[in-house]
Order: structure tokens, then sequence, then C-alpha cells
């Protein structure tokens, strides 16, 4: 794995990036495992062009732990990506080594794995068709994050593991299944950027449980990125969530948008992502 050189000499371009829009109670939506389509929101939004940046040059020095994301070189040999098998098998082993080597982990535990294209009917995924999220938004919450690592972990090993003084981390990885992608890119922001009354807590409905992820309102002092034309052996770690809180990036906002220079024949984005808790003892 290595990190990205600069690919050119693009600086930014305007997207619209769609935040929501605070209010007195808490908002709710109905995921898309509930519905069985798109989500159904039961809250405003709010649409901004806003500033988006090429993080190619800078990705050398960009860190999970500072921005809460990073730009890699990662190869995988897995031929099909909508091989299940291949997903459960190889694949995550490839991901699980990826992230024991990056991290000095002594375990990764891959919990969900979900494909996603802006196509107009979305990705196949064994639980349904998945489109681009549209919505910036962070996968875990102080709450939320915490809760899903006993899940995956087992709830005895996490209260050991965290007595012990383990570290556990939520990192998402994110891959496109085709290259270049030239539709649908994911904006993240700079952790550091993000005030923390922008992070709104939220439920998200299953049909067999409530879980909680953060919708993200709009702040002026926000910076925001994107990977250009991002290809196939190319991967964004992205971190979801952190047993420590000692000033370091806990969450990365992230969110795909429309490029406003995109050609009407652009194929259409696929990419899949692994989400996993990484353990550092």
């Amino acid at each position: 794995m290595n990190q990205i050189a600069p690919k050119d000499s693009r600086s930014s371009v305007i997207g619209e990036l769609t935040f929501i829009v605070p209010q007195d109670t808490k908002p709710v939506f109905h995921s898309s495992a509930l519905t069985g389509g798109d989500p159904k929101i039961f809250f405003e939004l709010d649409t901004r062009a806003v500033e988006i940046a090429d993080m190619r040059p800078i990705s050398d020095g960009l860190s999970i732990d500072m921005e809460g994301f990073e730009l890699h070189h990662h190869e995988t040999k897995v031929s099909d990506l909508y091989d299940d098998e291949a997903i459960k098998g190889p694949y995550n082993a490839e991901i699980e080594a990826l992230l024991k080597d990056r991290f000095g982990a002594s375990q990764v535990v891959v919990f969900d794995v979900t494909r996603r294209s802006d196509s107009g009917t979305g990705a196949a995924n064994p639980d349904g068709l998945r489109g681009p999220a549209t919505r910036v938004h962070v996968d875990y919450t102080v709450a939320s994050g915490p809760q899903r690592a006993k899940d995956a972990l087992g709830e005895a090993d996490y209260e050991r593991l965290i007595a012990a003084g383990a570290r556990i981390l939520q990192v998402n990885v994110w891959r496109p299944i085709t290259g270049p992608v030239q539709r649908s890119p994911l904006a993240l922001a700079d952790a550091s950027s993000i005030a923390k009354e922008e992070l709104l807590a939220t439920d998200q409905v299953f049909p067999d449980r409530v879980g909680e992820i953060y919708q993200v309102a709009h702040g002026d002092n926000q910076r925001w990125y994107y990977a250009p034309e991002m290809e196939r052996d190319e991967i964004l770690l992205i971190k979801g969530w952190d047993s420590i809180d000692d000033g370091r990036a806990r969450f990365a906002p992230h969110g795909a948008f429309a490029l406003s220079e995109m050609k009407t024949d652009a194929p259409a984005r696929e990419s899949i992502e692994v989400r996993t808790f990484v353990v550092v003892d």
C-alpha cells in the first residue's frame, strides 16, 4: 500500500453537497434496508455549492488521525467485485491484511460490505440495490460507534479490550469497482474543520433496530476534498469512529456530489465500501 502522487495540477471544483437543516427535535430517517429502495427522510435538507479541493497534491500528508481520511494505492487480486463469495473470502482477507499493516493492528473485523452505483437503479447487494449516499454524513456517533463495535467484536471482548487500554477504530475502505470515476465522486471533510454543533445525531431505522449516525449541517469554515478520477487500484480510508478522544480526528464526514463538468456519456460510478473495526493493542 503506497500513498498516491499527484496526477494533475487541478486545485478545486465547485460542487453541490447536501446538508441537513438543524431542527429542534432529533432527526430520523428510514434506511434503504427498511424501505427496499431510497431512504425516506423526515427532516429538511440544505443543498449548497461549496469548494471541493483536489486532495491529490497533499495526499502524502493526509492522516486518518488529522483529516480523518487517506488516499492510497492498493491493488486487488479479485477480478469480479460483484462476486459475493469472492468478497467474503479473498477480498475481505486483502482488506484485513491492508489494515493490519497500516495500523499495526492485532485484529481487523469486517462487518459490512456495500456496493453503490449512480446508474439509476443502484448496485446489487445481498440486501438490495444501493445508490451513492448523497447526504453528507458520518456513519457512527459517540453513542453508536461503541455499540456497533460491541456487536461486531462481542460485548465481552470489547469491554476486555477497552479495559486493557486497546484502541478501537471504525474504518471504511472505499474503492471504485471500475475507473476512472467520472460521476458522483466522494467528497470528504477535513475533520478539524467540522464544529461539534454541525454534527447532528440522527436515528436510522432498520427493520430490526434503530441505529444512529451524524447528519452534517453546513458551516462556513468547513474544508472539503475529493480525489479526481479515482482508479480501481486506489482506495480511501475513512474514519467513522475512534475509541480514543484526545484531540485527533474521530469522524470524517463524507457524501457524493455531482461534477459540474461531467460528460453526458460518462460511465456510472460504481464503488464498493468495506466497513471494519480495527483493534490496536
